[in-house]
């Protein structure tokens, strides 16, 4: 499912308009019959709706909905922000159009306003479209604030009004939405943050534009699908064997932080590698012998601190020789020489490396080491990891998530994974996948680390890296949900998401059409 931006949408409406020859009006129709559509499916005939409509084609669109509503029997009023005079040309003809079908109507002043809005039951947002930027004028402004104080759902056409089509910064004020009917597309804005709470649920509705439109405009950013996912899910073959299904290394767990690398050796077990070797420092060993069954150790020379340093890069490359990916991070902690070590690792290690945690920390200090590896990587940052790459602030990657995301893997050829709401995965070529799954219960520590383990065990198995993440990335978020079904948010534990990584690789491969 593609993602675009307001300019894209342009470029396409344009596109649709001039070269298919379906006319604006038409789209226009289309538009305005799914958010009807969406309405009626979710709340119940005589349900009576306040359209709140703009003079462009947001606008437009809500009179369409308007018009289709009340023909299936839901008492609707329509206010318009401005006078008829200055509707623009296609919102003009529908205003026009439900004139004649009767339906009640009236242009905005204070009084009438707050009346139809206290007797209605469901506000429909047709104020603002895609490429409105900054904050919302007279009467928007207060139109706005008033449909949020009402406490009653709102359904906003296409995006909510107040909110950056291209980023999810929100303006003030800015509509709360039940649920957002994105027409053709999913925008930007609707899978960023803010702009995802203010949005609610996202529904996207065709309007006739060809789903192949996007691809033909240079679109690169896409949402990930349950059914894509179980697409891209292999079968085991009935004649493989351990080594079939690959060989992780993954170093981690100093002293301090045992239990990183081993969360993240479990995860890449339970995912499917045939092999896991969990390297440690060798005064580490005891504390984490026989956690993990299936896991083997590797002891790693520390001169008995239980902790990593600068010489150590080394004996890592010589475990590592016969082994399919190595992972570096969970539980690595910080030390002299850290650039040093990595540096080593990322020059001399010939196959998939997977960048996470503590390793991210030591990248920070001259990230342009990566442009001496020729080999697949992955880097898995959250949002503060993120920042110390790039040098700037929390606020500043997040404020332009995919951005940053798809500018530092075609920058570093890279595969970048940045955690968090609605993770965004980034492809060296600019290929970008957004994940929709994931819950707030899984922002504990842990679960980071059991993501590397997924990523690296889909590696070894010999996915493609930027697949193998997509693939991780969702079904870690899936297993989230699936968990925090059964014991709420709350409760939920990174340990826990292991357990149910089986049961929510089932359920997606069910989905599998081939």
């Amino acid at each position: 499912m593609f993602i675009v931006t307001s300019q894209e949408m342009k470029s396409i409406d344009a596109f649709t308009i001039e070269s298919l020859g379906l006319p604006a009006r038409v789209l226009m129709e289309n538009a305005g019959y799914a958010v009807a559509r969406v309405i009626e499916s979710r709340y119940p005939k005589g349900t009576r709706v306040l359209i709140l409509a703009g003079k462009g084609n947001n606008g437009g669109d809500g009179l369409v909905a308007a018009r289709h509503l009340a023909d299936a029997g839901y008492p609707v009023h329509v206010i318009l922000a401005v006078a008829a005079a200055s509707l623009s040309g296609e919102a003009a003809f529908q205003y026009e159009r439900i004139q004649r079908f009767g339906i009640s109507s009236s242009m905005y002043d204070p009084f009438t306003f707050h009346r139809e809005l206290s007797r209605s039951e469901l506000i429909v947002d047709a104020l603002l479209g895609t490429g409105t930027k900054g904050s919302p004028r007279h009467p928007y402004d207060e139109m706005i604030v008033a449909a949020n104080e009402s406490r009653k759902p709102i359904v906003a056409v296409d995006i909510p009004s107040g909110l950056d089509a291209d980023n999810g910064h929100v303006s003030q004020p800015c509509i709360r939405a039940t649920c957002t009917v994105s027409l053709a597309f999913l925008k930007r804005g609707l899978v960023s943050q803010p702009g995802a709470e203010y949005a609610g649920e996202c529904v996207v509705e065709r309007i006739g534009i060809p789903h192949w439109a996007a691809e033909r405009h240079g679109v690169k950013t896409r949402l990930l699908t349950e059914m894509e996912i179980a697409g891209l899910m292999r079968p085991r073959h009935p004649s493989g064997h351990k080594g079939t299904y690959g060989h992780v290394m993954l170093v981690g767990s100093c002293r301090r932080m045992v239990g990183a690398g081993l969360l993240a050796a479990h995860a890449a077990v339970r995912t499917g590698a045939g092999l896991v070797t969990l390297g440690v420092p060798a005064s580490a060993l005891p504390a984490a012998a026989g956690r993990v069954l299936e896991v083997m150790l590797t002891p790693l020379p520390d001169n008995g601190t239980g902790e990593y340093y600068a010489d150590m890069a080394e004996e890592i490359l010589l475990a590592a020789e016969d082994k399919d990916v190595l992972a570096v991070g969970p539980g690595l902690g910080r030390f002299a020489g850290g650039e040093t070590f990595l540096r080593k690792i990322i020059r001399e290690w010939p196959k998939p490396l997977i960048l996470d945690a503590d390793a991210l920390y030591l990248l920070a200090q001259d990230v342009t080491m990566l442009r001496e590896r020729t080999d697949p990587t992955i880097l898995t940052p959250h949002p503060g990891e993120m920042a110390r790459l790039l040098g700037c602030s929390i606020a500043d990657v997040q404020m332009a998530r995919i951005d940053h995301a798809r500018t530092f893997a075609t920058t570093y050829q890279v595969t970048l994974v940045l955690k968090g709401n609605y993770t965004v995965i980034a492809h060296k070529t600019g290929d970008v996948a957004i994940n929709p799954t994931g819950n707030p219960g899984m922002a504990t520590g842990g679960t980071g680390d059991v993501l590397t383990g997924m990523i690296a065990s889909l590696v070894a198995q010999g996915y493609d890296p930027y697949e193998a993440s997509c693939l991780a990335v969702y079904l870690h978020g899936a297993t989230g949900d699936r968990l925090a079904e059964k014991i709420g948010q709350q409760a939920l534990a990174a340990g826990d998401l292991i357990e149910e990584i089986g049961p929510t690789w089932i359920e997606i491969e069910r989905k599998r059409l081939f």
